[in-house]
Formats: structure tokens, C-alpha cells, sequence
């Protein structure tokens, strides 16, 4: 009886091991890009007009978009001009640099396999300009997923998941054209590593509101939820000038954050 019941307690101590492991591994891998239903190559951007559904299809780049290095200038594999919608997408390696959006646009369940030089970069001329980003993920961005240029807009980033990034978006900061940018940032699930979830200029007036963000994986906090810089229009690099909650330009409470 003492035998049997020593192996119970050892297999129960494994069983417990192997649940922890599990979980862990879980943990370290929260960002899981969807199967594709099949893989297009595109040797020149494909420009999106209306809304463009890939039915879950993984594109990548060839020829000219193929390079997959992380030079500034790189075309995109789609484009969308004002009002497009691009859904059901899986961007594969090489992404080139990824979407643009010229105006108002949405991302729908789109995914990135292995950011290129940016995931995606917006481009508005109109500070009444709306780029929403709803569902999907994207994994491996050295530097920027979401990079936020133009004259002004405001941003929403909603129920998206990344794991091992530079930032999750970046207002230019030193864009040749500046103007107030505004990003709201909600149900987003963020892995380790990585260094911030937003960067902004607050001397153009930037605003960064975030609620129910999980961060997993960063028990020493070192992923940096609000990043404030002091922007400038002559492409120079920007400097630091703070970072957290202030009410004015990163807004929110502890409350809005969770750790994993």
C-alpha cells in the first residue's frame, strides 16, 4: 500500500509538472497566427478598392517586394486607398512593408507571420481620417507594427495580439508633415518581448488612451505601455521626454493594465 501510494503522489507531481509546463508554454506563445488556406506570391502591391476578403489565403512577397529586408521605402504588398477594407488576410514572410492605408481603412483579422519593415503604415491627409485595426496579430517586429504618419487621425487598435516587438504603433516622429495623432488602444493581448506599446510626440498634441491590456510574460514591467517623445518635421531623431499615465497625453490607470 505504501508502494502504490508513493507512485500515486509521484504521478500526481508529474502530472502537476507537465500542467504547469503546458501553461507556461502557453504563456510564451499567446500570439498563434491562424492556418492558411493556401499561399499567393505577389511581385507587385495589390491595391484594395472597396473591401478585399482573402479568405483567410497567405500572401507574400516575390520579385521586387521579396527582399524582405527592413530598408525605409519599400512598397507594400496591398494598398488601400479611401475606405478600403482588407479582411481574412495572412501576410507570410517576405511582407515587404506590409499594408498602407492612404485615408480612412480598416484591418480586419489580418495577420502577420514576420513583420518586414513595418506591419502596416498610415498615411492620412485628413485629421478626420479613421484607421481601425480590429482582430488579428502579427509576430516578430524588430522595430514598428503600426506606424502612424500623415497630417493627424485618429487610430483605434482593437482585439489585436503581437508578441516580440519594437512598438506596437509609433506616431512619425520626425516626419517631414506633423500634425495631432490620436490612437485608442483596447483589448490588446501583448507577449514579451518587447519595448513599448505606443509611442507619441505630445509637442504636436498626441493622445494615447489604453483599457483592458494584458501583457504576458514581462513580470519585470519592462515593456513600456506609453512612450512620450518631443517630435520634430526635420527627420531627425526624436528624444524621450517621459513616459507614463498623466491624464493628458497617455491616458489610463493601473486598472486598464494586466500582467500575466
Amino acid at each position: 500500500m505504501r508502494r502504490i501510494r508513493r507512485i500515486s503522489i509521484a504521478a500526481a507531481v508529474v502530472a502537476a509538472v507537465g500542467a504547469a509546463t503546458m501553461l507556461l508554454g502557453q504563456s510564451a506563445n499567446a500570439t498563434t497566427v491562424p492556418g492558411n488556406t493556401g499561399s499567393i506570391a505577389l511581385g507587385a502591391t495589390k491595391v484594395v478598392s472597396g473591401t478585399f476578403d482573402g479568405g483567410m489565403k497567405r500572401y507574400y512577397g516575390t520579385g521586387d517586394l521579396g527582399s524582405g529586408g527592413q530598408d525605409e521605402g519599400q512598397d507594400p504588398l496591398f494598398d488601400l486607398p479611401n475606405g478600403g477594407t482588407l479582411k481574412n488576410v495572412i501576410l507570410g514572410a517576405p511582407a515587404a512593408d506590409g499594408v498602407h492605408c492612404e485615408a480612412t481603412c480598416t484591418l480586419q483579422n489580418v495577420w502577420w507571420e514576420d513583420v518586414g519593415e513595418d506591419a502596416a503604415t498610415f498615411k492620412p491627409k485628413s485629421a478626420s481620417a479613421t484607421m481601425t485595426v480590429s482582430g488579428g496579430g502579427a509576430l516578430h517586429a524588430s522595430d514598428k507594427v503600426f506606424q502612424h504618419n500623415g497630417v493627424g487621425g485618429t487610430f483605434v487598435i482593437d482585439g489585436f495580439q503581437v508578441q516580440d516587438f519594437g512598438k506596437l504603433y509609433r506616431s512619425c516622429g520626425n516626419c517631414s508633415t506633423q500634425g495631432k495623432r490620436t490612437v485608442v488602444i483596447r483589448n490588446v493581448t501583448a507577449t514579451y518581448k518587447g519595448s513599448a506599446i505606443a509611442g507619441i510626440n505630445t509637442n504636436y498634441g498626441d493622445t494615447a488612451t489604453f483599457s483592458n491590456l494584458t501583457i504576458i510574460g514581462d513580470s519585470s514591467k519592462k515593456i513600456t505601455i506609453c512612450q512620450k517623445y518631443t517630435g520634430n518635421s526635420t527627420g531627425a531623431e526624436p528624444p524621450k521626454n517621459g513616459s507614463g499615465p498623466d491624464g493628458t497625453y497617455c491616458k489610463y490607470s493601473s486598472s486598464d493594465i494586466h500582467y500575466q
